[in-house]
């Protein structure tokens, strides 16, 4: 395989822009799924079908399915609804155990092996607009037990559980679809709470996602923990992590006013080993085609890129 085909690995692309099929034939990594490509159960199990035939290789099936307001089953559930993180643990451990089983199996009967939860940012900012009720608790030995029942189920159905969004974006008082949020927060600070849960779950769970968070504890100069070598770097020697790291949507505009081909650039040299893009335009290939022809050059970016697809690979294995 090569370096091209690795490069393509590092990627979860979305279905619109159409380009996906093509990708995957190039070794794609994985697909991501909106609410608008599930109408109807047996149209959905189609369409993994068709993308499962076209792979060259095993892709990431991928899917925010939290509860509550971040549900991509909606059209097919017609009003009922799962609960989110926060209301479904105030039920009970018992009650969050049994509403996951459920999320898992559905999930595993249309084909789905990857979702990307649990959330487990402690929302300590009540005016937060992006994580709110999605998060377990405002407490982080709360969001520890939650985190532990939700990765645990989703890993005995075959699905993996992508803990998120590191380093915490519980503090946050704006929404980075929209801009990069800031965390003026001291690290000791944000090691009592926001990476609590993180540092307890480093050693079991498979995959973490990055958020696009301007944290000052990592970096003085405006540059998102996404693209930050400093916060993945701590990821892996301050607590451990071994597992693929994995960026928040790169067309958020948290990181999208960092370049295309420059943010996904600078995250594969901090040590980003997955990208998520909710497209699959032309634009979107382009960038990993532009970042494919210069490995060929760049030694250190090609080991990057063999490193991640190493990871990548491992984690695929376990499936």
């Amino acid at each position: 395989m090569d370096i091209r085909n690795k490069l393509y690995q590092m990627f979860i692309l979305g279905t619109e822009g159409d380009c996906y099929k093509e990708a995957l034939k190039n070794n794609l990594g994985g697909i991501i799924f909106f609410t608008k490509d599930i109408q109807a159960k047996e149209q959905f199990k189609s369409l993994i079908k068709d993308i499962k035939s076209i792979a060259k290789t095993s892709p990431f099936l991928s899917i925010d399915q939290e509860g509550g307001r971040v549900e991509r089953t909606e059209n097919i559930h017609k009003g009922k609804k799962y609960l989110s993180a926060k209301y479904a643990f105030e039920k009970g451990e018992d009650f969050l155990a049994g509403q996951t089983k459920e999320i898992a199996k559905e999930l595993k009967d249309f084909g789905i092996n990857l979702n990307f939860a649990p959330c487990i940012d402690v929302n300590t900012n009540p005016n937060n607009p992006i994580i709110g009720e999605r998060a377990f608790s405002d407490n982080p030995d709360d969001v520890i037990k939650g985190e532990k029942i939700v990765s645990q189920i989703y890993r005995e159905n075959g699905i993996i559980p992508c803990a998120k969004h590191f380093p915490g974006h519980g503090d946050a008082n704006a929404d980075s679809h929209l801009t990069l949020p800031e965390i003026n927060l001291p690290l000791n600070e944000m090691e009592k709470i926001h990476i609590k849960p993180f540092k307890m779950c480093a050693k079991t769970v498979e995959m973490i996602m990055v958020a696009h968070l301007h944290c000052t504890c990592f970096e003085k100069n405006v540059i998102p923990t996404s693209l930050s070598k400093n916060a993945i770097d701590y990821l892996r020697n301050n607590l451990g992590f071994d597992g693929v790291i994995i960026s928040d949507d790169m067309v958020m505009k948290g990181v999208s006013c960092f370049g295309a081909v420059e943010a996904c650039e600078k995250g594969i040299r901090a040590g980003l080993n997955l990208f998520i893009y909710r497209n699959s335009a032309p634009e979107t290939i382009q960038i990993i085609e532009t970042i494919a022809q210069k490995a060929l050059t760049d030694k250190e970016l090609a080991n990057k890129i063999e490193e991640s697809f190493e990871r990548i690979k491992k984690v695929k294995s376990e499936l």
